[in-house]
């Protein structure tokens, strides 16, 4: 690390004097030989030869000059670039991305209104789709991203955070390509009437509460099982090898290539949009703002 007492060298060095550096650098002649003693007690050299006519570098004192004036240029250089990269990075919007919830419909917004942020930047962070830690990744809204972009109907998610609802996607189920049910195109009550489906557990979704409600009353012979709070990877897996049907939504269709995902004869959805933090920073909240206007258009 830079040491600052160079700096008081280098200018005793320049003039020849104490009592000149000291007027150079605005402190007192008795603060630079403190600091000159202090370098020279740290080094265990003398770099100055002291008379009554001033100072004169001793020949270690002439190599530790050179060698500080390269050190002092190189810090200068490294405070510069330190400067500039907190610029850049005081201009550039984090989003995190996921399997389940990806950054490409963030993008397209970007597309729409990133020209009102000239010199901003886009970073894109992954997270994984870990239902036990994603509350973990909500809460780090405004530190470790700015926005994420994803489908938000959690009453806990809700708690921490603020949500732009930008759309919303189809309720469907999602069937093992063994299954019967695979070779149709879309499903009836009666069609998941006496079948095993696993959905969220009750309590954390007003819109999934409402679906299991009417489940319960239309489909009496449909046995629910609860996949836990959240979804993950491993629900997934879990479903295709089971053989068991799986609430999900349309933009999840594609998420694991052994589910055909269907459409039903209801009408449910579910809201996405941005996540933000609760007290967002002034551009992510601008930001925010112009979204929500083009949203309106």
């Amino acid at each position: 690390m830079y040491d600052p007492k160079l700096d008081t060298f280098l200018a005793a060095a320049a003039s020849g004097s104490f009592t000149r550096a000291a007027d150079a650098l605005y402190i007192s002649p008795t603060a630079v030989k403190k600091q000159v003693d202090a370098l020279e007690s740290q080094l265990g050299l003398r770099l100055f030869d002291r008379t009554s006519r001033g100072v004169r570098l001793t020949p270690a004192g002439t190599v530790i000059r050179r060698e500080a004036e390269k050190i002092t240029a190189l810090s200068r250089e490294a405070v510069r670039e330190a400067r500039q990269a907190a610029e850049e990075w005081e201009k550039t919007f984090c989003v995190g991305t996921s399997l389940l919830n990806p950054a490409r419909p963030f993008m397209d917004i970007w597309a729409k209104v990133g020209g009102a942020f000239p010199g901003y930047r886009l970073h894109i962070v992954p997270f994984e789709d870990d239902a036990a830690g994603i509350e973990g990744v909500i809460a780090s809204l405004g530190k470790r991203f700015d926005f994420i972009i994803g489908v938000c109907d959690s009453r806990s998610w809700l708690a921490q955070c603020r949500f732009l609802e930008l759309g919303r996607y189809r309720k469907m189920v999602a069937v093992p390509r063994s299954h019967p049910l695979a070779a149709k195109e879309s499903l009836t009550l009666p069609d998941l009437d006496g079948q095993t489906m696993m959905m969220v557990p009750e309590g954390d979704s007003g819109i999934n509460d409402r679906i299991r409600a009417f489940l319960t009353e239309r489909c009496p012979r449909l046995t629910l099982l609860d996949t836990g709070r959240f979804y993950d990877v491993s629900v997934f897996n879990r479903a295709a090898e089971t053989g068991t049907l799986l609430l999900t939504l349309e933009c999840w269709k594609d998420v694991h290539p052994g589910l055909k995902a269907l459409p039903v004869n209801w009408d449910f959805t579910i809201p996405y949009g941005l996540l933000y933090a609760p007290d967002p920073p002034e551009d992510v909240a601008e930001y925010v703002r112009r979204v929500e206007k083009e949203a309106r258009r």
